[in-house]
C-alpha cells in the first residue's frame, strides 16, 4: 500500500498523520514538543515518536512521500540536528526523502490548495508569512516575545497581567488574573509575574477571550488591540490580494481574536480559509511532491 507522511511539529506537541495515496487518513500519532531551537534533539526522537505511533501496524516501507513541518526549521542547519533526524527516520524505515518546512507552510497548506498565498498564525506565538509551494516568501514577525509575537496568546496574557498590576482589584479582568495568579495583592502579582516562565503567560489567553466575550471593557480592549497587531502583522507582508488562511489556536477556534480578524479581512474582500489540521496539510503536500515525481520520472 501506497502511505503518504505529514506532520506538524511546534513547541508543545508533535502530530502526524498516514494517509493512502487518496487522501484518506490511516494513523494517527501524537508526541511531545517538536521545536528543535526550543528542545534541541529531543525534537527529532519526539517526531518519531508520532510518527511511529501514525503508523501503527504499516510497514514503513510503503512510505513514497513525508513533510514536515516545523517551527524553528533554521536550526536543521545544525548538523548535529540534522543528523538526529536522519537517524530517526533510518530507525524508522523510512527510505523516501521527507523534507522538513517551515511550520508555517503545512499550515497554509492545512487551509488552502492554491499555491500560493498568506498565513497568519496566533497561538502562543504570532507570525505571518507568503507562501509559494513549500517555501516562505516572506515572513513577519514571529519574533518571539521579547521582540514581537505581537497579537499572541502570550501577548494577550501578558497584557492581562500589567493591567492587573496597574489596576488591582478595581476590574473584574484584575480580579480573575489574581485568582488565576493566586496572589492578594500587586506587589505578590509582580513577584509572581518575574518568577514565571515566559511561555506560562499564554495560558492567560483563554481568560482575556472570556472575559471579553462577555463585555468586559479591559479585556475587550485588550483583544481589539491584539487584532489590530495581528492585521498589522499580514499587512507587513505588502500581499493585499493574496488569499488568507487563518491558522493556530486563536485563529481557528470561537474567538473573539478570530471574529475581529475575519470581520477585518471580510470587509477588505480578502478570501479566507482556516487551517484546522495541519498535519493532514503537510500530507497533502507530502501527496503533491510524490505525484509530481511520478509524473517526471515517466
Amino acid at each position: 500500500m501506497v502511505l503518504i507522511l505529514g506532520v506538524d511539529a511546534g513547541g508543545t506537541a508533535s502530530k502526524a498523520v498516514v494517509t493512502s495515496a487518496d487522501g484518506t487518513v490511516l494513523g494517527r500519532g501524537a508526541a511531545g514538543a517538536g521545536n528543535p531551537s526550543a528542545v534541541g534533539s529531543a525534537a527529532a526522537v519526539a517526531i518519531g515518536a508520532a510518527v511511529r505511533e501514525a503508523l501503527g501496524p504499516h510497514d514503513p516501507g510503503g512510505v513514497v512521500a513525508g513533510v514536515v513541518g516545523v517551527a524553528g526549521v533554521s536550526i536543521l542547519a545544525d548538523p548535529g540536528v540534522a543528523a538526529g533526524f536522519a537517524d530517526q527516520w533510518a530507525a524508522i524505515g523510512l527510505t523516501c526523502p521527507v523534507p522538513v518546512v517551515a511550520d508555517a507552510v503545512t499550515a497554509y497548506a492545512a487551509g488552502s490548495t492554491a499555491d500560493r498565498g498568506a498565513v497568519l498564525i496566533a497561538g502562543t506565538g504570532a507570525v505571518a508569512a507568503l507562501i509559494d509551494g513549500t517555501e516562505v516568501v516572506r515572513a513577519a514577525d514571529g519574533l518571539g516575545w521579547l521582540l514581537g509575537d505581537e497579537g499572541s496568546g502570550l501577548w494577550l496574557g501578558l497584557q492581562a497581567v500589567r493591567h492587573a498590576a496597574r489596576h488591582w482589584s478595581s476590574s473584574g479582568l484584575a480580579v480573575r488574573v489574581a485568582l488565576h495568579a493566586g496572589v492578594t495583592s500587586a506587589d505578590d502579582l509582580v513577584h509572581w509575574a518575574q518568577r514565571l516562565p515566559l511561555g506560562s503567560f499564554a495560558a492567560l489567553a483563554p481568560v482575556v477571550c472570556e472575559f471579553a466575550a462577555d463585555g468586559d471593557p479591559a479585556a475587550a480592549a485588550i483583544v481589539a488591540e491584539g487584532v489590530d497587531r495581528l492585521l498589522r502583522t499580514l499587512d507587513a507582508l505588502d500581499a493585499p490580494d493574496a488569499a488568507v488562511v487563518l491558522a493556530g489556536g486563536l485563529l481557528t477556534g470561537p474567538t473573539p481574536v478570530r471574529a475581529g480578524v475575519l470581520d477585518a479581512l471580510h470587509d477588505r474582500g480578502v478570501e479566507v480559509g482556516t487551517a484546522h489540521d495541519p498535519a493532514l496539510g503537510a500530507a497533502r503536500l507530502a501527496g503533491q511532491l510524490w505525484s509530481r515525481r511520478t509524473v517526471t520520472s515517466t
